[in-house]
């Protein structure tokens, strides 16, 4: 991404990952995806005579799956395409992996295919204006096109929404004029359809992502857990899917369902976990050793949070990844089928043992009163994790991840439901300095914490958003207030509000607390697989 973005834009990324029929089990990919175009799409686009672009409009443009399928589906609504679920699949696995994106071209703009709720973005100021006053930097960072298939792509929101030129921050320029002749060549240039990325990954062997997994990861409401994951293959780029483990609390974890993997490494699989649905959406790395992303429930995409698993057996995660000096505290090491003995490092003593697990390791462990503050290598017999262990003696901040957050009302007997908003306390201590703040304080992990709300101004004080916008829990679920009018607030409005949601983190006598602002809004009525 470009080093002169200004803009920053709140997201509320509750959208759609892909429909669900790309995870739907019983569907092959028999169907071929080129033969498809050629008999369903030919109608409106022509053959060019080009071996290298061979069909018009649609070889100009590189996208995700989740673009191709958002492409597919306006086809189909505006234009009157008609695609069974077996053919819209091979389509979109065929222009996935003919005419997607590198990895290198996806990892700036993953949030947006992940999910992940509450990303505030930077944006070039050429493209604040033009462009993310409508959509999220990562609609058009997620796209590569010719310089001539940009410009089409302007002609065409002037087609579809012929008042965009009207709009707040178009009417008061040459807005058609400036997209077309100003920012599509700079959309081309900075996001070319003939990047050397993506030739030079085609010619790359994909990895091989069969086999077991080692996976630690995190679940609102659930907390910290620890899994094997087994991809078994059973066609070309789609595979049964199991997870077996525990969460922190020592209770089990089990989920089975598929995956199917596009461009060779966009992992997206749907599974029933201890009988709810969750999506997974990850991205393998080049050289198939480790996938990451996030996993999240398939009816409330907030409530979520981030995957990673490392091939074969390796210590993956640790729980909790800080120790203070002179404490003692369980510790849950993930990893897969660990064998030997553990260590924590210098200063640090493993007293007991008190559980081994196929995916994970329990021990009780005690930071010595004089263990040097630092981080530490965590092993387990010859396998090695580097800085994974924080000794600490007191914790200097809390920061509440996210620091800014959207919620939305909801329910009420409506058809859109409330979108939450979750939260943990990350903490830091203060470093060699001395000073909370600074360059060298040391990140030691998310923390238990007490959860509580309050106004965020005084205009939310004088409105009561704190009696009407919602509530959290003990683990850091916030649930919004009801949709729909309210007769006890003041001229009947909804229950929207602004607030400040508080952690506040025990260390020994003292109490450190953090804070982040939350937006309670209106419900969102459009959903879209990227925003």
């Amino acid at each position: 991404m470009n080093n002169n973005k200004s803009k920053h834009a709140l997201l509320s990324v509750s959208a759609l990952a892909l429909i669900g029929a790309m995870l739907t089990p019983a569907v092959s990919w028999a169907t071929d995806g080129e033969t498809v175009i050629q008999e369903k799409c030919l109608s409106c686009h022509t053959r060019t005579g080009n071996p290298d672009a061979p069909y018009s409009r649609i070889s100009e443009q590189r996208k995700t799956p989740e673009g191709w399928q958002m492409t597919l589906h306006r086809m189909q609504l505006r234009n009157g395409l008609v695609l069974s679920s077996e053919e819209t699949q091979a389509v979109i696995r065929y222009l996935s992996d003919e005419q997607g994106l590198a990895p290198s071209e996806t990892a700036p703009f993953r949030y947006v295919l992940e999910q992940k709720p509450n990303i505030v973005e930077d944006v070039d100021p050429a493209y604040a204006e033009m462009c993310s006053r409508c959509h999220s930097n990562a609609r058009f960072g997620l796209q590569r096109r010719t310089e001539g298939e940009w410009k089409e792509l302007v002609n065409t929101h002037m087609a579809i929404h012929p008042t965009t030129e009207l709009h707040a921050l178009a009417r008061d320029r040459r807005w058609y004029d400036i997209a077309l002749n100003e920012t599509a060549p700079k959309l081309a240039m900075d996001y070319a359809f003939n990047d050397a990325a993506w030739k030079k990954w085609q010619t790359m062997a994909r990895p091989a992502l069969q086999g077991s997994w080692s996976v630690s990861g995190f679940m609102p409401g659930k907390g910290d857990y620890s899994a094997i994951l087994t991809a078994v293959k059973i066609a070309d780029d789609k595979y049964s899917v199991t997870m077996i483990g525990h969460y922190s609390d020592g209770s089990e974890l089990r989920g089975n369902g598929t995956a199917n993997v596009f461009s060779g490494y966009e992992w997206r699989a749907g599974l029933m976990l201890d009988g709810v649905s969750v999506r997974q959406v990850l991205a393998a790395s080049e050289d198939g050793s480790s996938l990451t992303g996030r996993m999240y429930q398939s009816a409330h995409d907030e409530i979520g949070g981030d995957l990673n698993a490392v091939s074969g057996n390796a210590i993956v995660g640790l729980s909790p990844s800080a120790l203070k000096q002179g404490e003692t505290s369980r510790v849950t090491i993930s990893g897969a089928y660990l064998k030997g003995s553990v260590n924590l490092g210098a200063g640090v003593k493993v007293l007991k043992v008190l559980s081994r697990d196929a995916d994970r390791i329990v021990v009780e462990a005690k930071a010595s009163a004089s263990a040097a503050v630092g981080m530490r290598d965590v092993s387990v017999g010859g396998t090695k994790a580097k800085a994974l262990l924080a000794v600490y003696d007191s914790v200097a901040t809390i920061q509440v991840s996210p620091p800014q957050s959207l919620a939305r009302i909801g329910g009420n007997g409506g058809k859109i439901p409330k979108v939450q908003s979750t939260y943990r306390a990350l903490a830091f201590s203060a470093g060699a300095d001395g000073k909370p703040g600074t360059d060298d304080d040391m990140r030691l992990g998310y923390m238990p914490a007490s959860w509580s709300l309050k106004p965020q101004n005084e205009v939310a004080e004088e409105d009561r958003d704190l009696e009407f916008a919602g509530t959290i829990d003990s683990n850091g679920i916030f649930t919004p207030g009801d949709t729909g009018l309210n007769p006890q607030r003041k001229m009947s409005t909804n229950n929207v509000g602004m607030l400040k949601v508080v952690a506040s983190v025990k260390d020994g006598n003292n109490t450190i607390e953090g804070e982040s602002d939350l937006l309670v809004a209106v419900p969102s009525y459009i959903k879209r697989a990227i925003q």
